[in-house]
Parts: C-alpha cells; structure tokens; sequence
C-alpha cells in the first residue's frame, strides 16, 4: 500500500496568520479563507486547497464539513469560488455555517501540472485518468479530516468529479457523510462521426470552445441571458490565470488533462461503468439542468436509480440550466436545493 503524508504548507504566511475577511455580503456573516498546498502522495505533485469559513468559527463537526472537486477541463478555484455579485457558491455554503474546502486535481488550477505539461501534447499519452484523480480526492480528504479533527465529511462533486466522488464514497463509506453529484457522468453511445483522434497528455482550449461545450444544449438566443457578458469576462479572467503560460498565447488557452477523455472512451462509451452506484450507502442528492448537453438529465436519472442502498436519494432537475448552472443566472436554485439537501 502507498504510504501517504498529508503534510500541507501555506501558499502564504500572511494566508494562516492573517485570515482574510470577506464582506458580509447577504447573510451578514464575514468569513475567513486559507489556502494550502498539500502532498499528493506523489513525488513532486502537490495539491491546491482552499478553505473557507465563518470568521471566528472554532468548532467544526463532519456536518458541517464540505469537500467540493470540479470536472474535466473547470478548476474547482475558478469557478466553485468565482464571485459574482459579491458571492461565490463556496461563499454562500460557508455563510450558511459550513467548513468549505476545494481542491484543484493536480494539471488543474493552482495544483501541480504533470512533467508531460513540459513537452508537446502529442508526445505523450493522456495523463491524470480517473484512478489517478481518485487519489487526489483521498488525499485532501485525508487532509481535510486530519486538520479539522473529523471522522467524516459531505462530498460534492461537478461532472467528471460526480465519478472522482461517487468512487471515493463507495470505498470510504465511513467517511462520507452526506454526497452530492452535480450533472453526473454515466454510459452514453459514441460518437457519431467515425474514428477518433489519437489524444494526447493534455488538450488546450480558449474560452469560447469552452464556453460553447459547457453550454451546449441552451437555446442559442438564451446563452448571454443565462450567462451574461460580465460573468462570462470573469469567468474568463479567472480560468486564464489558472495557466499563466497558455495565457501568454493569442488567443488566450487553458491546457488541462486528457485523462478523462481516455476514459470516456475505454468505460463510459464501452457500457463499463467506473463506479457502482449501488455502493453508496450515504444519503445522496443528484441534481441536473434540463438544458445540460454535456451530461444530459438522462444520465442524472440512471445514476439515481441505481442508488438503491443510499438511505435516502433524491433527484433534481433545474430548469433553464446547463451543465455550467453554477455560474448562471440560475445558479441560486441550485444553491438552495444543495443547502437544503447538506442541512438536513
């Protein structure tokens, strides 16, 4: 067995002796931010966490405990903790009293990007596959329960991260306390467009290819109103400074893993699921937007039916959403069915 060190040090000292504090904002509640880096367990990999509270909090319970982990191409960090308005969905479970964490897969974010980064994308096969990633979330959650002093936590995880969790909680049953699977990854035909392209170690995209996937199955006239201009321009400022090397190209690029996409095509796209759902033993919400192109609600439907030992299960569809809701005008409907669901 992999020996694991959950060592974690400061991105700053000003960050653990001076926590910052953020505006009231709705709540009234300011808050206190730190952020780490932490083993991977790996040589040279270290992961980017953050973590974000009440100001002044001093008592922490697995209840009250969140790990939230992003998907295949969007950084927990730049988009789980976007402010927009004045508020990030990481602000808003904070605010609600909660002990919120993120972390960044290492080729994500502020994480460490894999040796193949260095090299032409073509040169390598694709890097952090799902098994991969799997030890990432063990180790900042081994960070997270060892540094708070808990015995188990909630986990929310966006796409790619619904599998990334969902595995993680049928192995550590323990350990979770409550699970949340946002626009979840399941079996879905191939594509139709004939063979494929070879991939590489990492793909690269600007912000519009990312944005056009993302919102895939939106009404084409709606996807300003659902995302507006100034969303859209923070969104991009954050998820270009996550790779400062691509943000010096023209266009701007980001460069993430490709390591999913093998995936897709071994499991996802070949009927062999990655995890079993019927593994979960913890209750379990799974919620979807009804215009999601990318994991399309019918996927969100066969993982909640397979849910069959999670002693309580519940699914739910926003409407006017897609797969990038949480940055969306949208976005508090799935705040409030997410808060709802951790509070009970």
């Amino acid at each position: 067995m992999r020996s694991r060190r959950s060592t974690a040090l400061p991105l700053a000292l000003f960050a653990v002796l001076f926590p910052c504090a953020h505006s009231a904002g709705a709540a009234g509640l300011a808050l206190a931010a730190e952020d780490y880096m932490v083993d991977s367990g790996d040589p040279g990999i270290r992961l980017f966490i953050r973590n974000k509270h009440p100001a002044g909090m001093t008592q922490f319970r697995s209840q009250r405990t969140v790990l939230y982990v992003h998907g295949a191409t969007q950084a927990a960090s730049s988009t789980f903790d976007l402010s927009i308005d004045g508020e990030s969905w990481m602000d808003h479970i904070a605010r609600q009293g909660y002990d919120v964490y993120l972390v960044d897969l290492r080729g994500y974010g502020r994480s460490t990007r894999p040796p193949e980064f260095n090299q032409p994308a073509t040169d390598n096969p694709p890097v952090v596959r799902t098994d991969v990633a799997v030890r990432d979330v063990e180790a900042a959650v081994d960070f997270v329960l060892a540094h708070r002093k808990v015995s188990s936590l909630d986990l929310m995880g966006w796409s790619w991260g619904t599998v990334l969790m969902g595995r993680y909680a049928s192995q550590h049953k323990d350990r979770v306390h409550r699970l949340v699977l946002y626009a979840p990854v399941w079996l879905h035909d191939p594509p139709t467009q004939g063979s494929l392209p070879p991939l590489g170690a990492y793909r690269t995209w600007t912000m519009d290819d990312a944005r056009k996937t993302l919102q895939a199955g939106a009404p084409e006239a709606r996807k300003d109103e659902l995302l507006p201009p100034n969303v859209f321009a923070a969104w991009s400022a954050a998820a270009a400074a996550t790779d400062p090397d691509g943000a010096r190209q023209v266009p701007p690029v980001v460069r993430t893993p490709n390591g999913i996409y093998a995936d897709d095509r071994e499991f996802w796209t070949a009927g062999k699921p990655a995890w079993d759902p019927s593994e979960i033993t913890s209750p379990t919400l799974v919620i979807v937007g009804d215009w999601d192109g990318v994991t399309p609600a019918s996927r969100a439907q066969a993982v909640f039916g397979k849910l069959v030992n999670a002693p309580e299960r519940r699914l739910v569809q926003i409407g006017e959403a897609t797969h990038f809701v949480l940055l969306e005008k949208n976005r508090q409907q799935l705040y409030r069915e997410v808060q709802e669901f951790l509070n009970e």
